[in-house]
């Protein structure tokens, strides 16, 4: 059997693939008809995050059976038009866990304690330090939206930082089984007591633009935004607006709604946006992980349809 394994997976993967006797092609940010000529009699598709497999991909590849997501997110594969065509679809939701919950407190601590411009400052000769006056994080309260595998990952590591933790998830309850200490609130007021915010939200229908001008008004004048998860989720427009004017003190951002950022993304030209390139897989054991977690979910569903 055939598997096309895209974007760079890591190379653990390709080789666990190999020695199950799967015959490997490589590619990379593949879309459209360019992807469906790869998948010329290819059974299995293993991608992260470049490679679109969108609806008009499925018709052109009848011999496609089974595409697994190196990640967390699905939002690069169209699920609705996989199911029409019968094409199973997975991903490795515990690959980038750590990875992301460690860059929450690297964006946060970053942020707070100036970390990019007063070392951009000292490389430049110039010995600053009441201009990067910070602000520690214990003892204020951290908001979590989505409390799931990342999200309970974050609280654990707030809770080291003796921070107060709130949280809001429709299926999350307070007094859950080790996090006791987490008390579920209903949305709005998770944005009203928050003094910081982080995301851990897929990007669905829902989700999509749904931290916008109404979230946003209840937050905090004081507060800071951080989203890890989907840029789609934030509205770009109504956080700009926020930030520029003074209803909300600042945002770290490691996700943007069209990636790569264009250069001239006015979020980009704030002082108090911290901005990173969708940093939160990209440590050497979560993509690692990722890989050989989907190489091990590609075979084991491809032996299944014999």
């Amino acid at each position: 059997m055939k598997v096309l394994a895209c974007d760079k997976v890591d190379a653990a993967a390709i080789v666990k693939l190999r020695a199950a006797g799967y015959e490997v092609s490589e590619g990379n940010a593949l879309k459209g008809a360019e992807l469906a000529a790869a998948l010329a009699g290819v059974q299995g598709l293993l991608v992260r995050g470049a490679t679109k497999v969108t609806a008009d991909v499925f018709p052109l590849a009848p011999s496609l059976k089974v595409v697994v997501r190196a990640g967390t997110g699905l939002d690069n594969v169209d699920q609705r038009a996989a199911k029409a065509a019968g094409v199973q679809v997975f991903n490795t939701p515990n690959a980038n866990t750590v990875s992301v919950a460690e860059l929450v407190f690297a964006m946060l601590i970053g942020f707070e304690r100036h970390i990019a411009p007063a070392s951009s400052d000292l490389k430049r000769g110039v010995w600053e330090k009441s201009k990067y006056q910070g602000r520690e994080i214990a003892g204020r309260t951290l908001g979590i939206l989505g409390f799931g595998r990342i999200g309970r990952e974050v609280a654990t590591r707030a809770r080291a930082f003796d921070m107060t933790v709130i949280a809001h998830d429709p299926v999350y309850q307070s007094g859950a089984e080790g996090f006791a200490w987490v008390r579920s609130v209903d949305r709005d007021a998770l944005f009203r007591e928050s003094d910081v915010l982080t995301l851990h939200v897929p990007l669905l229908p829902e989700t999509k633009g749904s931290v916008a001008a109404h979230e946003l008004g209840l937050m905090k004048k004081d507060a800071v935004l951080i989203n890890a998860s989907r840029g789609g989720v934030v509205d770009e427009v109504a956080l700009l607006a926020a930030l520029t004017g003074g209803a909300l003190r600042g945002a770290a951002i490691d996700v943007f709604e069209a990636e790569p950022a264009p250069a001239d993304h006015p979020l980009l030209a704030l002082a108090n946006v911290l901005p990173l390139p969708h940093l939160g897989a990209s440590t050497a054991e979560a993509q690692k992980r990722a890989g050989t977690d989907a190489a091990e979910i590609l075979i084991d569903a491809l032996s299944k349809l014999g």
